[in-house]
């Protein structure tokens, strides 16, 4: 037979236990709710820094383009094909972008030919360009 001593320290622990998870347990799922809007948030603070990102580099770009570039802008062979190679175009696609045909882009790169002043100036205008952009404007061209 249990003694009263033990019986009693263990019926008061079982009642500190029930005032204790009564209380305990609206708290805990509070705080499961603010963990989740916290995650949610950073989220939002993630999303919204990488949107920053992305058009404050547009807006680099279109400083860069806006700027007028040297009437006497240099011109190499080996830039052009390697901005080409860069935007992934062909050479019919970049000849559109730049106001020329495909085999006018052909002789350019080959050194065959070399482009007029003005279309120096767009090709350094395209150098800032992404291949995303480059794409797009292909795409608002057609």
């Amino acid at each position: 037979m249990p003694n009263l001593s033990s019986v009693l320290k263990s019926e008061i622990t079982r009642l500190a236990r029930k005032e204790i998870k009564g209380a305990v347990d609206p708290l805990r799922k509070a705080n499961a709710g603010y963990r989740r809007d916290v995650a949610e948030l950073k989220r939002q603070v993630a999303a919204l820094q990488r949107e920053l990102k992305s058009a404050s580099k547009g807006a680099k770009r279109a400083v860069a383009t806006d700027e007028a570039p040297k009437a006497n802008t240099r011109f190499v062979a080996k830039g052009l094909k390697s901005l080409r190679a860069r935007l992934g175009l062909s050479a019919a696609d970049f000849g559109r972008l730049v106001g020329a045909s495909g085999q006018s882009v052909y002789n350019w790169e080959t050194g065959k030919a070399v482009p007029r002043a003005g279309q120096r100036e767009t090709l350094a205008a395209l150098r800032g360009l992404g291949k995303r952009e480059a794409v797009q404007r292909l795409e608002s061209m057609s």
